[in-house]
């Protein structure tokens, strides 16, 4: 069980490191949200409540047997109770009350461990007898049985081996009265579970509950009985709960003569224990024994007493009623004033004397490797200070205890060994804070000087742009002329294309034409050739009458002209005939150059055609291109305007 914890009201104030006695009991972890939260390790913690005390926002708590106790109750177990001395001190008026109560719901026997504490003093005075232990510590604080097996394992020798008051009553109860039950002890102490649970105290108790959780349940369930009171007399043992109660018992019985140191106190006993071990464990120091007690005022005031009755002296008011009380009911035993501190020790050993000493005694657990820590080394050191811009030898000495250790290589300590954290360190968060508000400083000169730029930049920006709106009138206009431009290309390249086709047609006419042209002048060169042929046959006929006209003398004079006329007609036709030809022939070449040309022509309209008609088509694909420059041109002046009006 795990008996100081922390809640959700923990604000990581530190109070409880520095009062915590038990490095690394304490641990700095991130609680919810991330906010700073100090927990507690149940390993290392020696239940002494320092944290409790210390804490002013209800963040620690404790944790006892109080429910398991009534729970079993109500189950039909059956259970015996021991009650701290310290219960009628602080509730007077309400003790035999409250153990009725008790009794009606079932508890059976009550036993004050008053009478427990006589046998403790009983068993101290005998162990120093017999053994000769001199210079040992007590052991009714189970918070300084704690620290000494955990934190200083060589004064487990000096330890009194003699149970605690307690347990020396619950070891009477279940060995001399023989009760069966389990017994629950009403105690003052947090601490005393870990007493009740530790191996080396037998399991003789089941349920430590306390004051403050057991008054709490008693009001809040209107438990109440007739009135009810313990069963054995008891003497001195009532008041081992004030302060110094113990070294009081002892003078009793062995005179004032004797040295008894008493401490008392978390602030004190631990920090004494801690001074001193070196020579108590070896022996040196001259006190009978030390009387240690982690309280202030004792189990009066104990760790899990109501803080209500802590606050006020009512508790010393009536131990002090009872311990006269004592004195004075005691006249015939060891409890008697007017005996000497022999005559009252040997009444109170034939008390006794049917106890044996070793039922009464117990060991001791070294726990210190469970609770065991690493110094750094220097070098271990110097890293963690420069994490914390400890620099200097007077920033490692500042010991300010705001982290809750008491110097600064204590808190060195505690984060090497995960126990905190250098985040909680004020004068490293100071020193981070300035350095981030240098930073800050710095960047903010960065910013307004990035500002600055960018104002700069803004307004080469709108210059930009006002010129880039500029360009864009510009573009528009051009595309529009160019838009009106390419229609009218497109306009007049389709009026070219069809005047070339008309030329085309017109070359198609022409070589038709030609084509006849030819064919007259092959028929016409055809005809000439009959002419001539016609013409020879004439000249044959003209000079066959030419020698007859001569053979018929003056008769045929006049044919002979004739036929002379005959005969020169037909030489010039065929003369004519022939010089027709050569110009058929002529004209037939050039007809034929006139074909050539005219092909090249058609080949050149064809050409210019096609280009005329890519021409068109090429000014149909730049107005479908000027239709997306401009709207590409919209958007862009459009994102412009976003972009100048967010800057």
């Amino acid at each position: 069980m795990q008996l100081v914890y922390v809640n959700d009201k923990c604000i990581g104030c530190n109070k409880c490191i520095r009062a915590c006695s038990c490095i690394g009991a304490c641990v700095a972890v991130e609680g919810k949200e991330g906010r700073a939260k100090i927990d507690v390790d149940p390993v290392k913690c020696i239940a002494c409540g320092a944290c409790i005390d210390a804490c002013e926002h209800g963040a620690r708590e404790f944790a006892d047997d109080t429910e398991r106790f009534f729970t079993d109750l109500a189950r039909g177990e059956r259970i015996s109770i021991l009650v701290a001395p310290a219960f009628k001190a602080n509730y007077p008026e309400e003790y035999e009350r409250v153990l009725g109560g008790l009794k009606s719901l079932g508890v059976n026997r009550i036993i004050n461990v008053s009478f427990g504490t006589d046998i403790t003093t009983w068993g101290y005075l005998n162990y120093v007898k017999k053994y000769n232990f001199t210079g040992g510590i007590s052991q009714p604080c189970p918070a300084i049985v704690g620290y000494i097996e955990r934190y200083i394992p060589e004064l487990i020798p000096k330890l009194f081996p003699v149970q605690s008051p307690m347990m020396c009553a619950a070891i009477y109860a279940k060995k001399e009265l023989g009760i069966t039950d389990r017994l629950a002890f009403i105690s003052p102490c947090i601490a005393k579970k870990n007493e009740i649970d530790d191996p080396n105290t037998g399991g003789y108790i089941s349920y430590n509950v306390t004051f403050d959780h057991l008054m709490k349940y008693v009001r809040q369930h209107g438990i109440k009985g007739d009135l009810a009171r313990d069963e054995i007399e008891y003497g001195l043992g009532s008041i081992y709960p004030m302060p110094g109660g113990l070294k009081e018992n002892v003078y009793w019985f062995l005179g004032e003569d004797i040295y008894i140191r008493q401490i008392e106190g978390e602030q004190r006993a631990y920090s004494y224990l801690e001074e001193h071990k070196n020579e108590i464990a070896s022996g040196r120091n001259k006190e009978l024994f030390v009387d240690a007690l982690n309280c202030d005022m004792g189990c009066l005031y104990g760790t899990a007493v109501e803080p209500e009755c802590a606050k006020t002296d009512q508790a010393l008011y009536t131990v002090q009623q009872i311990r006269k009380a004592c004195k004075k009911n005691g006249r015939a035993g060891a409890w008697a004033q007017k005996l000497t501190p022999a005559q009252r020790l040997a009444k109170l050993n034939r008390q006794f004397a049917k106890l044996n000493l070793e039922d009464y005694l117990r060991n001791y657990t070294d726990r210190s490797k469970e609770c065991s820590y690493t110094v750094p080394t220097q070098a271990q050191q110097d890293a963690i200070y420069r994490e914390m811009y400890k620099d200097t030898k007077e920033s490692r000495c500042i010991d300010c205890g705001c982290c809750g250790y008491k110097s600064c290589e204590e808190m060195v300590t505690a984060i090497f060994n995960g126990f905190n954290n250098k985040e909680n360190c004020i004068h490293y968060i100071k020193d981070k804070v300035g350095r981030e508000h240098q930073k800050a400083l710095k960047l903010a000169a960065e910013v307004r000087d990035e500002k600055e730029e960018i104002q700069a930049q803004n307004e080469r920006v709108e210059q930009t742009v006002s010129h880039i709106e500029l360009l864009f009138e510009d573009l528009y206009h051009s595309l529009d002329d160019m838009v009106s431009g390419n229609e009218n290309n497109a306009s007049e390249s389709t009026a070219i294309s069809g005047e070339v086709l008309s030329v085309a047609t017109f070359c198609d006419s022409l070589n038709e034409s030609l084509h006849d042209i030819e064919k007259v002048l092959r028929q016409l060169s055809e005809n000439n050739d009959e002419v001539m042929s016609i013409a020879s046959q004439t000249n044959m006929l003209a000079l066959n009458a030419s020698i007859e006209a001569a053979r018929a003398g003056e008769a045929g004079r006049g044919f002979a002209v004739v036929a002379d006329e005959i005969n020169k007609l037909a030489s010039e036709s065929k003369e004519t005939a022939s010089r027709s030809n050569e110009n058929q022939e002529r004209v037939i070449t050039s007809i034929s150059e006139i074909f050539k040309e005219t092909q090249k022509l058609l080949d050149v309209v064809k050409g210019v055609n096609d280009r005329t008609q890519n021409l068109a088509a090429a000014a149909q694909e730049i107005a479908a291109s000027s239709d997306v420059i401009l709207t590409t041109a919209d958007k862009v002046k459009e994102d412009l305007r976003i972009l100048t009006e967010k800057e």
